[in-house]
């Protein structure tokens, strides 16, 4: 039995999201990466959130106090802190490796929500995905090479920063009954609020010229969760994974072009490892999935 034209819609609606949302993000983090060699990464963190939360200020500022209820507050909270873990923990890697070797080894999130979704949302897993999750893990081995010389602790920061990410995913699954304004408030607000307590810490005077590009992660920060949140709403976990490895071309390319950085031979070779096992667990869930219907 074929699926209903509306689920179908959804989906790909949704996928057409996250494909605006990962390019906004790649420039978005190309933008961060400019910011973190004079910045400090908490100072950029805080003005990625502070941004974002003025703006939707201007926007519904007479809507604001209705915006922010939610019949879901700890869950709202918990996706929040993700993705506050997620941007912090990004942007501080920028400081240190290169924009694709970051994007690299935070693209294991497709698989990561894979497993997430199995062990939180009652999906089944079987052991050919958890194989697929495992090959990935070793994907992003290749590109950490940890016990190498080559090896920078930097690079494991973008490897926690994908699990945040996942969790953050499939939280956004979890509180889609709100609205998605709601959801990128209530992450605008803890951002912003949690960052705050660090910024005299950290802060160092902006220079005017550099003003433009404080303003562009505002902004980018800004669309790209929105068209985030409502890819997740509209469109399953499983569904969407696998287009999140176009991150990988964006950040490739802005990498080059702005900052002269080509990725190595292990960063491609990982790369590939873990696109190629993020695709096969794709594919097995499609497989189920078209099972199911048959069955049904």
């Amino acid at each position: 039995m074929a699926p209903p034209l509306g689920r179908f819609s959804g989906q790909s609606a949704g996928i057409g999201l996250l494909l605006a949302a990962i390019l906004g993000f790649t420039l978005m983090d190309a933008t961060a990466k400019h910011l973190t060699q004079t910045y400090p990464a908490g100072q950029v963190i805080w003005a990625r959130f502070m941004g974002n939360l003025l703006i939707f200020a201007l926007i519904f500022h007479r809507h604001l106090p209705r915006l922010m209820r939610t019949r879901q507050p700890g869950l709202q909270f918990a996706r929040a802190l993700m993705q506050l873990g997620s941007v912090g923990l990004f942007f501080t890697s920028l400081a240190y490796i290169g924009l694709a070797e970051a994007t690299a080894i935070m693209d294991l999130n497709p698989v990561l929500i894979t497993l997430g979704a199995a062990l939180f949302l009652g999906e089944k897993i079987g052991p050919r995905r958890v194989a697929g999750i495992v090959v990935a893990l070793f994907g992003a081995m290749l590109i950490i090479r940890p016990g190498l010389g080559v090896f920078q602790p930097a690079a494991l920061l973008p490897l926690a920063g994908a699990f945040t990410f996942a969790a953050g995913a499939l939280l956004t699954r979890m509180v889609r009954a709100d609205s998605v304004v709601t959801s990128v408030l209530w992450s605008a607000v803890v951002g912003t609020a949690l960052t705050s307590l660090a910024l005299p810490f950290v802060w160092k005077p902006v220079a005017a010229a550099d003003l433009w590009a404080f303003g562009l992660l505002a902004i980018l920060g800004t669309l790209s969760q929105y068209l985030l949140v409502r890819a997740f709403s509209q469109a399953e976990a499983g569904a969407l994974a696998p287009f999140g490895y176009t991150g990988l071309v964006w950040a490739g390319l802005w990498g080059w072009l702005f900052f002269g950085q080509l990725p190595d031979f292990w960063t491609v070779a990982g790369a590939a490892v873990i696109v190629l096992a993020g695709l096969y667990v794709w594919s097995r869930e499609a497989q189920a999935a078209r099972a199911a219907r048959r069955a049904g």
